[in-house]
């Protein structure tokens, strides 16, 4: 026992660099055989050692489960957090930590270009439960500032790289400008994954995610997780995780936990090969910006690189033939498929307007309509240039 124990203590010292984290934490080999992979528990309820006497904690899957805990503890380690929660989906994630943080008459401040799903669920449905919001550019500080002394602001919520626009924020100061109102700052962490940008580290309070973009990886499993450090706000989060249920399922926990252990290398890739993509582009007579924060001449290109690894595998584009032009291409690609969502090893291109921003048309968050969204893949770099330039010559 006492060899057992100092053995741990000395893998737990060893693990600090992100991709021993990414593959140790949370995945100690099974006890009872010695298998490096840790089981999938799929059972729903858990015998009890008479009544009220459970093993280890646990009673029924909707509150805990072996493999869901796994999945909690590596995202934790991954993004500097002491408490992780897995959840369904990144929109279920979002839900549970507004409603867990906030009462009627509380007020949000988010970004002009925030991810559609999120403006939904924020003035759509909490609106009618008396939540308000405001949407103002989360690149300009002085916005924010204004924008959240204004109102009872309990949360700002930050986007960076956001979504669609790749608008880089300065998580620090928005951090400041939200403490200094009393407020908290939530980041959502989805474009960049927890190995190119740690927000919690630089001020943020806490972190979102949807697990089924690049922390998956593998298009394959649906999630979203909520990331902290603050003991009070963990537990108001993880009441509702269990009195509500929009647990992750094992099998999606399992599938989450095998993607995050090559997050590192894929995101390595990923960046690379979008920064190809990008300066490609720019080059093109059809072309009238490339949004990539890789790229010098983005405006936020100093501040991504100050507070990010890299600049990701995402890349939006607009088109000098404007909406037509934007559709044609958006149709007439081969290895980007045309398909919402993002991060996996497939390249996919999405026409935002129509796509994942539809519920934001005709507000001051709509998306431009000669905009296409590509979350570049691992594909071979040279594959997928050919793929966009046949594309582009069908305009």
């Amino acid at each position: 026992m006492h060899r057992s124990a100092g053995h741990r203590r000395r893998k737990e010292n060893t693990m600090t660099s992100f991709s021993t984290r990414a593959i140790h934490a949370g995945q100690a080999p099974d006890p009872t055989t010695g298998a490096v992979i840790p089981p999938l528990y799929q059972s729903t309820t858990y015998a009890q050692d008479g009544i009220g006497g459970l093993r280890n904690g646990y009673e029924y899957g909707r509150g805990t489960n072996p493999t869901r805990d796994s999945l909690q503890e590596q995202l934790a380690a991954l993004e500097g957090g002491k408490h992780a929660f897995s959840f369904s989906s990144g929109l279920a994630a979002e839900d549970a930590l507004i409603r867990g943080l906030l009462a009627p008459g509380d007020h949000i401040v988010l970004g002009n270009d925030a991810y559609g799903g999120t403006y939904r669920l924020i003035n759509k449905v909490l609106g009618k439960w008396g939540i308000t919001n405001a949407a103002v550019d989360m690149s300009d500080a002085a916005a924010v500032a204004a924008a959240v002394a204004a109102g009872n602001t309990k949360i700002v919520w930050l986007e960076t790289p956001s979504n669609p626009l790749m608008k880089i924020s300065d998580i620090a100061a928005t951090a400041q400008a939200a403490h200094d109102a009393g407020a908290i700052l939530v980041v959502d962490n989805t474009f960049a994954s927890p190995y190119l940008q740690q927000p919690l580290s630089l001020g943020a309070d806490v972190v979102v995610h949807s697990t089924t973009k690049y922390i998956g990886g593998h298009s394959d499993a649906v999630g979203g997780a909520v990331i902290l450090n603050d003991d009070a706000m963990a537990e108001e989060i993880g009441f509702i995780q269990f009195a509500v249920g929009a647990v992750s399922a094992p099998m999606e926990a399992w599938l989450t936990t095998r993607g995050l252990k090559t997050l590192a290398v894929r995101m390595d890739r990923h960046s690379a090969s979008a920064m190809a993509v990008a300066k490609w582009l720019r080059n093109q007579p059809a072309v009238e910006s490339v949004l990539y924060p890789g790229l010098e001449e983005h405006p936020g290109h100093d501040l991504a690189k100050a507070q990010m690894k890299d600049f990701g595998g995402m890349v939006s584009v607009t088109f000098k033939g404007g909406e037509a032009a934007a559709r044609k291409v958006a149709e007439s690609t081969r290895l980007f498929l045309l398909a919402e969502s993002l991060g996996g090893v497939e390249s996919l291109m999405n026409y935002p307007s129509e796509m994942t921003h539809a519920s934001v048309k005709g507000t001051d968050l709509a998306v431009p309509e000669n905009l296409l969204r590509l979350s570049v893949g691992l594909e071979d770099i040279e594959d997928l240039i050919a793929d966009l330039e046949q594309a582009l010559g069908q305009l």
